[in-house]
């Protein structure tokens, strides 16, 4: 009788186990993925974006804003709109028009959009926005998306100085304000950096950070501007040249080939965007790119918001956690030696742990 009694206790947790087993196997085939209930979420979230008057198709900034807000249609199958603005009195009717099409979150890209987007933020104060490049509007609804550009154009700096030839390298800006200065500081120090590392003394022309003044176009929309602030430059004697003013790099390509045509050898740095995949017809003359990853970012914010975890505190990328840095050598590999390489993923590492500080008076403070 007992050993009846055992047999009968064992069959019957067997089949409560294989009855457990069951339901939880039938429970994981009927569990949607996590992208399937983001986008599900997303049937009823609209994200939106302004752009400056550089527009979508400014290889720069704008571009790859923009493209952060179409990887968010894609993969969390939100609904997308867009204002583009043509000049800055554009700026407050686009955002009424974002506005009027009762948008969960506009995305404004660019310093210039400040006083549009706090303005709009004021009227609208359950809406939310996040503004690239900007950190001036303390208000709720706004989220900042800001980036310690200096620390990934020290590297830069480092980079144009070794690999110059004349011994003169050159940066210029699109306007004198913190979000292309703060380029020019850490490009001007990387040049500094490599100089007392090896006892050299390349000249950086169009900054000088100690007076903050240099070359400005006062123009983010003349391309002709950026080819003639570049001549100017390279009939200075510079062979790798920084422009930081947007769409103005097209002209800096275009001066740099033209150069080299006629037997110079002229380099390009480009910013904010890896330059030979959004303008791969200068990919011949980029030796690198000082990027932001403002496309992860303006996804990740939209993200977030689509949680429910919206917050005002500002998005700061940096080295450290690869919200900037410089972009692969692509056709310059061969011609950046191993030493150089090695030197520059020193001063990398060094960077984000703080044995070299990189200071520049446009650096968030938070």
């Amino acid at each position: 009788m007992e050993n009846l009694v055992k047999t009968s206790i064992r069959r019957a947790t067997q089949s409560a186990a294989a009855l457990t087993l069951g339901a939880l196997a039938l429970s994981a085939c009927s569990a949607p993925p996590a992208e399937n209930s983001s986008k599900e979420a997303g049937k009823n979230y609209t994200g939106c974006i302004v752009s400056d008057a550089g527009g979508f198709d400014d290889q720069s900034f704008n571009q790859s804003s923009y493209s952060g807000l179409q990887r968010a249609e894609k993969d969390l199958g939100i609904t997308m709109k867009k204002a583009e603005s043509k000049a800055k009195a554009d700026f407050t009717p686009n955002l009424q028009q974002m506005m009027t099409a009762k948008c969960n979150l506009t995305i404004t890209v660019g310093y210039l959009l400040s006083d549009a987007t706090k303005a709009a933020a004021a009227k609208n104060p359950s809406a939310h926005f996040a503004i690239v490049d900007d950190n001036q509007i303390k208000a709720d609804n706004v989220k900042p998306i800001i980036y310690d550009t200096a620390q990934a154009a020290f590297l830069a700096g480092y980079t144009a100085a070794a690999q110059s030839k004349t011994g003169k390298v050159g940066t210029y800006g699109g306007i004198n304000i913190p979000t292309v200065t703060i380029f020019m500081d850490g490009f001007a120090d990387g040049v500094k950096y490599y100089n007392e590392q090896k006892g050299k003394n390349v000249q950086v022309l169009g900054w000088d950070k100690a007076k903050q003044t240099g070359t400005f176009t006062n123009s983010f929309d003349i391309v002709q501007e950026g080819t003639k602030a570049t001549n100017n430059l390279i009939d200075a004697g510079a062979d790798v040249i920084m422009p930081v003013a947007g769409p103005l790099a097209q002209g800096t390509g275009d001066a740099a080939l033209a150069a080299n045509k006629g037997g110079k050898d002229v380099s390009v740095i480009w910013v904010d965007s890896d330059g030979v995949e959004t303008a791969p017809k200068y990919k011949s003359v980029i030796l690198t790119s000082v990027v932001k990853k403002m496309d992860k970012a303006v996804e990740d914010v939209i993200k977030a918001d689509l949680d429910g975890k919206f917050s005002n505190e500002p998005y700061v990328g940096t080295l450290e956690n690869a919200g900037t840095d410089i972009a692969p050598f692509h056709e310059f590999d061969s011609k950046v030696s191993d030493e150089t390489k090695k030197e520059i993923e020193q001063v990398r590492k060094d960077i984000i742990a703080g044995k070299i500080k990189v200071e520049s008076k446009a650096s968030p403070k938070s």
